[in-house]
């Protein structure tokens, strides 16, 4: 494999993680999996590439290289459910979205499972817990923008087609009011896409854990309907969807900064 993640600095005070978008896998992990499994169904496909606009807007983005089949860093690491009572995956799935299993024989085992938390999960957080320091450091606070996307139906997980933005704030807990409701805003005042706001997806474990709005760290998950800028049935980027879809979400990462300055600017 290549290195553990991507990340590119900037100066402003967004820093963007995307976790899901990574598609390498060992190949000692890889021929125990099922064919199903192989074709890594569950990854945010292009998610890296959608946002690839935020370097220009001098955001931090890290991106991890490796799949979500290897080690899930939106997940848990002591093993507490995202949605108890809803089906959801672990740390380290064993099952796709659709319920089918991952590996064609025994499920990692907890020696495995530590080895690929010390290898993948620890290095990944490292760097992001350092990103969030360093843009606190400069500008006393930080929104940390999560950004997902998934297929628009997983009857498993969801009913019916999923609304095309879907944010997710913990119900409010990891970030400022106001900046919930810039982006909230933004969200609305269009026409082209179905919104809801903590509806289905409420954020994961990264956007609850470093999501802190009484430290100036602020943290919101966007979870996308795969369908509004890719060919789902293809797995193929869509430009033409993309580049339509692209001003809205520069527009909520705008609102969501606009309204931490506010929120955090302090007379000379």
């Amino acid at each position: 494999m290549s290195s553990v993640f991507e990340l590119g600095e900037g100066q402003s005070p967004l820093v963007i993680n995307i976790p899901h978008a990574g598609t390498e896998v060992p190949d000692d992990i890889l021929k125990r999996m099922t064919p199903e499994a192989r074709k890594l169904p569950d990854t945010d496909w292009f998610v890296d590439r959608l946002y690839g606009f935020a370097a220009d807007m001098n955001a931090t983005i890290l991106k991890a290289n490796f799949s979500r089949f290897v080690i899930d860093v939106n997940r848990d690491p002591g093993g507490q459910s995202l949605y108890p009572g809803q089906a959801t995956t672990g740390l380290v799935p064993t099952e796709l979205f659709d319920g089918a299993a991952i590996y064609q024989g025994d499920a990692p085992d907890e020696t495995e499972i530590e080895t690929r938390r010390a290898t993948y999960f620890d290095p990944y957080h490292q760097a992001l817990s350092e990103q969030i320091s360093r843009v606190r450091a400069l500008h006393g606070y930080c929104v940390l923008y999560d950004a997902h996307s998934i297929s628009s139906r997983v009857p498993r997980l969801f009913e019916g087609e999923l609304p095309v933005l879907n944010l997710g704030t913990n119900e409010g807990l990891s970030c400022a009011r106001e900046i919930e409701r810039a982006v909230t805003g933004k969200m609305l005042d269009q026409d082209d896409y179905e919104t809801v706001a903590n509806g289905r997806f409420k954020g994961g474990w990264i956007t609850r854990t470093y999501g802190t709005p009484r430290h100036n760290i602020h943290a919101l998950q966007m979870e996308l309907a795969q369908r509004a800028y890719m060919d789902e049935a293809a797995v193929e980027y869509d430009e033409a969807a993309a580049k339509k879809l692209k001003p809205l979400l520069k527009d909520i990462l705008q609102a969501a900064l606009d309204a931490a300055e506010h929120l955090h600017w302090e007379p000379a």
